[in-house]
Formats: structure tokens, sequence, C-alpha cells
């Protein structure tokens, strides 16, 4: 039986969400401490851009978790965004007896 998430967090947003606005810390700073452009920092946190594995092992190193759970959060958040927009019943299974 598969376990499928319902509306699961970009995690840019969870980074918001648990770490930046509870301890008042900025995406600036965010950029400086993950040596990357406040802009992509900012398209990132607001769910624009995804997490990517150099992304999540800097993640890692500054934030916490392993790189292995941003790139698995992404990966849940991505495929809630594909089941929700490709219909299925367009689509026929391979037989294979």
């Amino acid at each position: 039986m598969d376990l499928v998430q319902h509306n699961p967090m970009h995690p840019g947003k969870f980074i918001k969400r648990v770490y930046l606005t509870p301890h008042d810390i900025g995406s600036n700073e965010l950029s400086r401490k993950l040596q990357v452009s406040a802009g992509l920092v900012s398209r990132m946190l607001n769910g624009k851009t995804d997490v990517s594995p150099a992304m999540a092992i800097k993640l890692s190193k500054v934030l916490g978790r392993t790189a292995e759970s941003w790139l698995a959060m992404q990966d849940n958040y991505n495929l809630w965004i594909a089941r929700k927009s490709i219909d299925l019943e367009k689509y026929e299974a391979i037989s294979f007896a």
C-alpha cells in the first residue's frame, strides 16, 4: 500500500516556517551561509526553485538534516504536483503476459 501525502510542503516553505521565521533569520543571512545568491534563496523559499543535490548538501551543513531528507522532501513535493496534473485515464499499461 502506497502512502500518499496530501499537499506536501515545498522545502523552501518548510525552511522559512521551521528555521527562519521562528529564529528571526533573514533570507540574506541564509544566502550568505549557503554561499549562493540572495535571488536563488528567495526563489527557493517561495517555492519557485527546486532543491538541487548541491543545495541539499549545503542545507544539510547549514541547517541540519541529511542531504537525502532535503531531496526526499523535494521529490515528494514534485511527485504530488505531477499527480495533480497528469490524467492517468489517458494511459494504458503494457501487458507482459
